[in-house]
């Protein structure tokens, strides 16, 4: 049954929020048939992604979902029947008043933050009552286990990756205006926090023993690295490593740049679990947060992910992700153990995300759980 939703995202940190929220409305209006309004607050950072989304208007529609621009004195609308507060992102008052004025209560998700700590199967789905006022709303996590609400994952994802052949995968190349890959190359995408020991990272590859190709978003990391190689062009060489600064893709073809590369750093959540579908080996750039909070999020997702592995290739990949984000340093010996484990983490992703299909993806548990309560 077709029914009306409200999502409602602020941005925070560039792309991970809005990159969560436009696969979301995405999926609900072509795979779900859903009636989607989504409102943002940054749509300069949202055109990054999807070049078709005009910054300059109040409201449009691109691919089905209608746009709206999330105002800082919001426009009285009437509410959908499914409304979404992305991250914690609080509704405008306005809004929640014209709640109160529907006859039947509309289904009002705080959707969380991913996290893969213990506690998330305890809090997911559970009902918070306004403190004042005579409405409810549920909160509803992601999560990499059951009891928790899944991860985003179109119907024809996995379909598609598995389907990324050669030939595939050199039209996409050659549409993106990317190198041929050579024989003995090591392909690496990189999408971090300006946080990140990059200027590290630079030194290390460019001391490899076979070529290295990185290919970085412009950004404030791909401005550094051109400072660091006092060189503004798109395309950079230093001894072994070749750096190409390329435009932000949109999400379909950024996925297809994950598949392509041989290793991905990926940051945040939206491109953290496009990278798990990807299944290349991956190293985590948590988003920082006060009191070192994220350390528990990063530990308690390598503990999800290395249960499996080998002692060795677990060791190789705590040190990396942890050195990655800040807490020793980094250098060519850690990053060469991480490396010589290529092959056998690809394997270990493929039955990784075996396990990961066993759950409900995120759009199709959230379209249950709201069916469930209209």
């Amino acid at each position: 049954m077709q029914r009306r939703w409200d999502i409602f995202c602020r941005v925070v940190d560039n792309f991970g929020d809005i990159g969560v929220c436009w696969r979301l409305a995405r999926q609900l209006t072509h795979e779900h048939h859903q009636s989607v309004r989504l409102w943002i607050d940054d749509l300069a950072s949202f055109a990054c992604i999807t070049p078709t989304v005009d910054p300059n208007i109040q409201y449009q529609v691109i691919h089905g979902v209608e746009i709206g621009r999330w105002q800082e004195v919001f426009i009285a609308v009437e509410p959908a029947e499914v409304v979404i507060e992305a991250f914690a992102c609080e509704l405008p008052e306005v809004y929640v008043a014209a709640l109160l004025q529907k006859i039947k209560q509309p289904v009002w998700i705080n959707l969380e933050y991913l996290s893969a700590e213990p506690w998330v199967t305890q809090y997911h789905a559970l009902p918070s009552p306004h403190p004042r006022l005579s409405l409810t709303k549920t909160f509803f996590f992601p999560g990499f286990v059951q009891g928790t609400g899944g991860l985003l994952r179109e119907r024809d994802l996995i379909g598609q990756r598995e389907a990324f052949g050669m030939a595939v995968e050199h039209a996409f190349l050659q549409r993106q205006d990317l190198p041929e890959r050579n024989s003995d190359e090591i392909r690496i995408s990189l999408f971090c926090y300006d946080t990140a020991p990059v200027e590290k990272l630079i030194q290390i590859l460019s001391e490899s023993t076979v070529p290295v190709l990185l290919v970085v978003p412009k950004g404030k990391v791909a401005e550094s690295i051109m400072a660091f190689f006092a060189c503004e062009s798109a395309l950079m060489t230093h001894g072994q490593l070749t750096v190409q600064v390329i435009p932000f893709m949109e999400q379909t073809d950024y996925d297809r740049l994950l598949w392509s590369c041989d290793v991905n750093f990926v940051r945040g959540e939206d491109s953290f679990v496009r990278a798990q579908w990807g299944m290349n080996p991956f190293v985590w750039n948590i988003y920082p947060q006060t009191e070192s909070a994220h350390w528990k999020k990063l530990d308690a997702f390598l503990e999800l992910y290395t249960v499996d592995m080998s002692m060795e290739m677990a060791a190789a990949v705590r040190e990396m992700w942890h050195c990655w984000n800040g807490r020793s340093e980094v250098n060519s010996a850690i990053w060469m153990n991480f490396l010589s484990f290529r092959k056998p983490l690809a394997y270990h992703n493929k039955n990784w995300v075996k396990q990961l299909l066993k759950q409900n993806d995120l759009t199709s548990s959230l379209v249950q759980f709201a069916e469930n309560r209209l």
